[in-house]
């Protein structure tokens, strides 16, 4: 029987190269994602009895606990989750309205604390892990962020304590990435891609723009039983951007 993993916000971007990803390596996979039209292309591309694909809201309490459920049941077992959906607007403070500030709480925050309640008892039965896609922007802003990075420092909070609370079963670990270019891993119809430009890979001591890989890679890192001695933790994945000192 392989081992079923959860990734809410999988159809697209970081979920769905995610998703690919842990197919690869052999694992079955469950998706919660709210955008029908991109969910029947991920169906449509992978085309595979390893994956079922499923249309829940993350912030709706009743179509988490239907869904897990739902995952359980098809595929006999829960070993992760990888809380990866996202909401997200930048725009100045001031003409943000409370709607949308609420549904960045809703989706970045509890929509991950909803899909740990539900999935608490099949993650402790098969020892498994949770993996919170976080940001660096968590740790450090730009102006007109703050419902994004408000959500995802809460986020951050609830990895650690979410860590205590599951151990020693469950392992809580989230990664924050940097700039992660998916402008070109939409649905078709909102696909658009960006054309890089050397300044953009030259912010980065690694000497380029993030991929959607980078963050699979250490998505498949965490869940890896393996690796059972880290939990509690954030890894940023960004190049190095974060640590490089910039004097205009």
């Amino acid at each position: 029987m392989k081992r079923n993993i959860l990734v809410t916000g999988g159809a697209q971007g970081i979920g769905k190269i995610t998703v690919r990803e842990l197919l690869s390596a052999g694992y079955a996979v469950t998706v919660f994602e709210i955008d029908q039209e991109a969910l029947d292309e991920l169906v449509s591309e992978f085309q595979t009895e390893d994956l079922l694909a499923l249309r829940v809201d993350v912030s709706d309490e009743a179509m988490v606990k239907a869904g897990i459920d739902q995952s359980i049941e098809h595929f006999g077992r829960l070993d992760g989750l990888v809380n990866n959906a996202v909401y997200q607007v930048f725009k100045p403070f001031q003409t943000l309205s409370l709607q949308e500030w609420q549904r960045a709480l809703e989706v970045n925050l509890t929509g991950p604390f909803l899909c740990v309640k539900y999935a608490e008892s099949a993650l402790r039965m098969s020892h498994g892990a949770i993996v919170n896609i976080c940001s660096t922007r968590a740790l450090q802003s730009e102006a007109g962020t703050e419902s994004y990075s408000v959500s995802k420092g809460g986020l951050l909070a609830l990895t650690h304590a979410l860590a205590m609370s599951l151990g020693p079963d469950v392992r809580v670990n989230a990664i924050s990435p940097g700039w992660i270019d998916v402008s070109a891993v939409k649905k078709k119809s909102a696909a658009n891609p960006y054309e890089l430009r050397d300044e953009d890979h030259a912010q980065h001591p690694v000497g380029r723009v993030g991929k959607a890989e980078d963050i699979a890679n250490m998505v498949l890192f965490l869940l890896n039983p393996a690796n059972d001695f880290i939990t509690g933790q954030n890894f940023v994945v960004d190049g190095g951007m974060t640590k490089k000192m910039i004097y205009k």
